[in-house]
């Protein structure tokens, strides 16, 4: 093993700005469609059934591939699969938008799922990478932490900004120039990572898990239109429940899984990955049911309801760059992310008291600030534990992990939420009607994340003396990490 010299603190910076522009990108994805939908629907084709999938293709492909993403980003090195990444980004974002038909669309989606499914396993071992060990990690989670929400935020605000004054293709290719500038400065601010582990790569647990990922959301999905216990809802169900148990079959009995099964079963590991699916579930339905809220029943344009969401990203980028890392510091992970999960549960059941005939003044800001606010408590610990309590060898595949956590939570959660609206608000389009549906979502995404809070408080345990809380003390932690790297041999250059 050889440790070159240490990048200059302006290469490090710089590095941790393309690594939070990664996590911008990805979870922008997610989120700059939602305006343009109509105007897919319309110029495409699409039933409204199946204009979900434009949302879905991308969280299923995302969240099915981050394991098989955070394995070769430990096999092959992050760098190298960081860049692969950001070049399949490129691929299916040029094919969404240039997309004549249903089928294009959904496959430019999914292409777009698989580069961030590479992307963002592997911008999480770089910013180990960088900062592990150092005092500044704390610092740089927050930074990557906060470039989630503020992602999911700015791309409902950019594409009501597009589809308002440009095209809807527009909302898939302002993804290009962000990736040609990040690999621009790759190669100059990312150190080159050699491999961490060996083995082959686990293509057969990659299919089942993926497969049996989009079985299960296109059973929650499709219910509403088919019936519950229709045919077609109970066979994708079924058949991804057996994929899943197939996948943990092959984890089980290969030697060199996609997830090591024995993983799981570390207690910090497990609660702070469901912390994540359920935040994700709770806090991206909340900005979904909320645009559609400002819209149709409050009647702001899709430029103003981008700009209205506009005061909780300020809050969360303060809160988890300035106040989180101290608050976790003196409270400890465990701590932040109950209070965290709570408060976010909170703001909301207030949401959940909307009107037909509410003001985004009374209605909305005070009930979203406090959403946020627990929000940003809560996203930073949840990740640090769950990555930090991986060996170094398995970073990327823990890294992969609770990224999947957050992106399937976040399929799944608003899945079923569009269902209840679906149910209660039935074809209507009266005000009364659809705030009633809303008032539901926003109900049903609070006791998701009440129900987190509750899985932590139970779950977390407290470690030892001798072990630490590695969220806590995640500067002795990333210490302890390169020292074992160094020991297996891990070569890390600039």
């Amino acid at each position: 093993m050889s440790l070159h010299p240490s990048p200059s603190p302006a290469k490090r910076w710089l590095g941790l700005a393309l690594i939070a522009t990664a996590q911008f990108v990805v979870i922008m994805d997610t989120s700059i469609i939602g305006v343009a939908l109509p105007d897919i629907q319309r110029d495409l084709g699409f039933t409204p059934e199946s204009l979900s999938w434009v949302f879905n293709a991308y969280v299923v492909a995302f969240g099915g591939l981050l394991l098989l993403g955070g394995r070769l980003a430990d096999v092959f090195g992050a760098r190298k699969v960081f860049v692969a990444g950001w070049l399949v980004l490129i691929a299916g974002s040029v094919l969404a938008g240039a997309a004549g038909s249903i089928g294009l669309e959904i496959v430019g989606r999914a292409v777009q799922g698989a580069g961030s499914a590479l992307i963002a396993p592997a911008a999480l071992t770089l910013l180990m990478t960088l900062f592990g060990g150092t005092a500044e990690l704390p610092k740089a989670f927050a930074v990557y932490g906060a470039a989630a929400p503020i992602g999911g935020t700015a791309g409902v605000f950019l594409g009501g900004v597009l589809t308002e004054y440009a095209t809807w293709p527009w909302v898939f290719y302002v993804t290009v120039p962000i990736a040609v500038f990040v690999l621009a400065f790759t190669a100059t601010a990312l150190p080159r990572t050699l491999r961490k582990a060996s083995g082959s790569i686990d293509l057969g647990g990659a299919v089942t898990v993926t497969a049996g990922l989009a079985a299960i959301v296109y059973a929650v999905v499709n219910a509403p239109a088919s019936g519950r216990s229709s045919p077609v809802t109970l066979i994708a169900l079924a058949g991804g429940v057996v994929l899943l148990v197939v996948f943990s079959l092959i984890q089980a009995r290969s030697r060199t899984p996609l997830l090591r099964l024995g993983l799981l079963r570390a207690p910090l590991l497990g609660a702070a990955n469901a912390a994540q699916l359920l935040l994700g579930g709770s806090w991206v339905s909340m900005w979904f049911f909320l645009n559609l809220y400002l819209q149709q029943i409050l009647g702001a344009s899709a430029f103003a309801a981008g700009a209205a969401l506009l005061p909780m990203t300020g809050l969360v980028v303060l809160v988890m760059v300035a106040v989180a890392p101290r608050l976790l510091a003196r409270f400890g992970a465990k701590s932040l992310i109950v209070a965290g999960l709570a408060l976010l549960s909170a703001g909301l059941v207030w949401l959940s008291f909307v009107r037909p005939d509410g003001t985004y003044a009374t209605d909305v800001l005070p009930a979203s600030l406090l959403a946020a606010l627990g929000m940003s408590l809560a996203f930073v610990p949840s990740l640090g534990t769950a990555i930090n309590a991986a060996p170094p060898a398995e970073t990327g595949v823990a890294s992969g992990l609770v990224s999947t956590s957050y992106q399937i939570g976040s399929a799944l959660g608003l899945a079923a939420l569009t269902a209840i609206v679906a149910g209660i608000s039935g074809a209507s389009a009266v005000a009364a009607d659809l705030t009633r549906g809303y008032s539901a979502a926003f109900l049903g995404a609070g006791l998701l994340a009440l129900l987190g809070a509750v899985i932590t408080a139970v779950a977390m345990r407290r470690p030892s003396a001798s072990a630490p809380d590695p969220a806590r003390a995640s500067t002795s932690a990333s210490a302890s990490a390169s020292a074992s790297a160094s020991a297996s041999d891990e070569s890390v250059s600039m």
